[in-house]
């Protein structure tokens, strides 16, 4: 099994609908990205998937949160934006634009601080 890993950032404000703490209140990040595609097989060139198909997918969706409020954006209208649920996020959109036969995006993780981060990946389980 290989993984192929990608990192990105973007900086962004948002609050914490419902968390009666510091994070309630209206406040930013610069958040880093780390992208996870896995798969069993090599291409004929010897990689999994191009570093750079991955950059620019996930470039095109921290467009849409870069410099922005996310409390505004649509999806997290209705979702809190946490780290995890911003994980959860770019993972999806990324999963509906890498579609492959030989890979799949196995892990986001979105780092909130240095210290904090949170993952999103599905259990094999989930996929099936």
């Amino acid at each position: 099994m290989y993984e192929v890993m990608v990192e990105g950032s973007f900086s962004a404000a948002h609050n914490l609908r419902g968390y009666r703490k510091k994070c309630e209140k209206l406040h930013g990040h610069n958040w880093k990205i780390e992208v996870g595609i896995r798969g069993e097989k090599l291409d004929k060139t010897g990689m999994l998937i191009d570093f750079r198909k991955v950059k620019d997918y996930l470039e095109k969706i921290m467009e849409k949160l870069d410099h922005k409020y996310l409390n505004e954006i649509s999806h997290f209208k209705v979702t809190n934006p946490t780290s995890e649920n911003i994980a959860r996020f770019i993972y999806n959109e990324l999963k509906s634009r890498l579609k492959s036969s030989l890979y799949m995006v196995n892990r986001v993780t979105v780092w909130e601080s240095d210290a904090t981060s949170a993952t999103y990946f599905q259990d094999k389980k989930d996929v099936e």
